[in-house]
């Protein structure tokens, strides 16, 4: 039992004596009867947790309990009497074993009396061990071999605990307890309760380790280009790339195969440039994970055919009520407040990973650039960064019975600015597998890390960027997977630039990365992991 200190008041309630002043033989009538001490309220033996304690109100009755007096383990509990009941503090207690005890003198040689009340006080909540859990955080994660088939989670509790899981009570044999899913779920809920009715609350992360991926964007369209997919192809078979990130939906809001999501056929954006199952298998042969990238909320086609559909709730919009203009076009973002905007994604990650693709990543899982003042989410409650959040959590337990991964594309600028375009990284790592950071060199500004030209430094600038994410998502399950470029702005980029970052990835201990060239001609040299 470990000792915790417990404010506790004990609330006396007085009751008089039946004897008047009118008179002694009345006074001596009722002592004849003895003074009759009761104590109610904590009964003999019990045994108290800390929140019974706290609160717990003592009534004593009996007669002439004005000249009473309380003790506790046997030192004087001070009293007074307040509006006809007798106050008793005891002061903070431990825990440990106690004894009150409630004496009246005897009076006109008449026998006095004590009353006792035995009890314990146990503040201490059940210890719940989880077997094969590491320390994560505040609290513990176990790890699941798969995301897909079954799952098991195993511990013990002491004995006389009680046990839920998921709210469901656990059954116990020696105070074991196996817990079987189907699916590895997002996390199990533990709740254990002990005999003197402590609670423990625990939720108990499951990861599934996403394994080192070293991985290249490729569009739908780039695909189904024999040139440009025959390229991709002697990567893998070189063993430069061990993943594909191939679009699902594309920014223009196009699904790159002949996908049935309703939604899809509804506003016209099926556009079939290639086989979805022929190219899982194919790649699939080849040992190669699949990344299936849709881009969210950014869908101007979705955009375009709700508006004129009538259904203009769907997109974001001005005060006035207009579609929201932004560098991407006045009906490209959806608005992640709405219910059907939302399914539709959700359906499409559904699909795709029943087709056979191993991770879901979402892109422009966010809301446009500008100043917020100048947007409406129709029907979304609370923020954007809560929206966000949740439409994430909503898609993994929507993809994890199907065995998917998921993970969410993110600003580099998100992990300390999560309000400039509604991605909060703490949040949205809750929900999701990894999250993948555009650490760009040639998306930071002058001034960021010190440097005045980041795009000049590309080592440095992914480098110290993912230190930054790192230490937001410290402590949770939740993997760092980069976003890193082969392409050219300010500076040009070839195979040396593109190996500083990935030995910059490495510096601080990340084994996986995305990398993002629009033109799908990647420097195949600079990706050998022996570089």
């Amino acid at each position: 039992m470990r000792n915790r200190r417990i404010a506790w008041k004990w609330v006396a309630g007085v009751t008089a004596g039946t004897a008047a002043a009118a008179g002694g033989t009345a006074v001596a009538a009722a002592y004849a009867l003895g003074p009759d001490v009761r104590i109610t309220g904590v009964a003999d033996n019990v045994v108290l947790n800390g929140a019974q304690a706290a609160g717990r109100a003592v009534g004593v009755s009996g007669a002439d309990l004005a000249r009473a007096r309380v003790r506790l383990n046997g030192r004087p509990v001070a009293t007074r009497v307040e509006n006809g009941r007798m106050v008793v503090r005891t002061g903070p207690l431990r825990e440990g074993d106690y004894e009150l005890t409630v004496a009246v003198p005897g009076r006109m040689g008449l026998p006095g009396g004590v009353r006792r009340s035995r009890f314990r006080v146990d503040a201490t909540p059940p210890a719940v061990t989880v077997d094969g859990a590491a320390p994560a955080g505040q609290g513990v994660q176990v790890t699941a071999r798969s995301a897909r088939g079954p799952y098991r989670m195993t511990g013990r509790v002491a004995d006389g605990v009680a046990l839920t899981a998921n709210g469901a009570p656990a059954r116990l044999r020696d105070g074991r307890f196996a817990l079987d899913f189907p699916y590895p779920p997002d996390a199990v809920r533990l709740s254990a309760v002990d005999a003197a009715g402590n609670r423990a609350d625990l939720r108990v992360p499951v990861l599934v380790p996403h394994r080192p991926m070293r991985a290249v964007h490729v569009t739908a369209l780039a695909w189904a280009s024999k040139p440009l997919h025959d390229r991709v192809m002697r990567m893998v078979r070189e063993g430069r790339i061990n993943a594909v990130q191939l679009d699902i939906k594309d920014e223009d809001g196009i699904v790159g195969y002949r996908t049935r999501v309703p939604m899809a056929q509804a506003v016209k954006a099926v556009g079939g440039y290639y086989d979805a199952p022929a190219a899982l298998a194919e790649l699939h042969r080849a040992g190669v994970r699949v990344v299936g990238r849709i881009v969210a909320f950014r869908d101007p086609r979705l955009g375009r055919a709700s508006w004129k559909q009538g259904a203009r709730d769907r997109l974001v919009r001005t005060p006035g009520g207009a579609p929201y203009g932004s560098q991407y076009g006045s009906m490209s973002f959806t608005n992640v407040g709405n219910p059907q905007v939302r399914q539709y994604n959700i359906d499409l990650a559904r699909e795709a990973t029943a087709l056979g693709f191993d991770d879901v990543l979402y892109d422009y899982v966010r809301r446009p650039d500008g100043p917020l003042a100048a947007m409406r989410f129709p029907g979304m409650r609370g923020t954007v960064e809560d929206a966000i959040a949740g439409f994430l959590a909503d898609t993994h337990r929507a993809i994890r019975p199907l065995g998917g991964t998921l993970g969410a594309s993110v600003y580099g600028i998100a992990a300390t600015r999560p309000h400039e375009i509604g991605q909060d990284i703490a949040k949205m790592g809750a929900h999701v597998d990894y999250v993948a950071p555009m650490v760009y060199p040639s998306h930071w500004g002058p001034g960021e890390f010190g440097m005045a030209d980041p795009d000049a430094h590309p080592y440095r600038t992914v480098r110290d960027s993912l230190r930054t994410f790192q230490k937001v998502l410290a402590g949770t399950p939740t993997q760092v997977v980069p976003w890193l470029q082969d392409f050219s702005m300010r500076h040009r980029y070839g195979s040396a630039e593109v190996r500083e970052q990935i030995k910059a990835l490495h510096a601080v201990g990340g084994d996986s990365y995305l990398m993002w060239d629009p033109a799908v001609r990647y420097h195949a040299d600079a990706l050998d992991e022996r570089a």
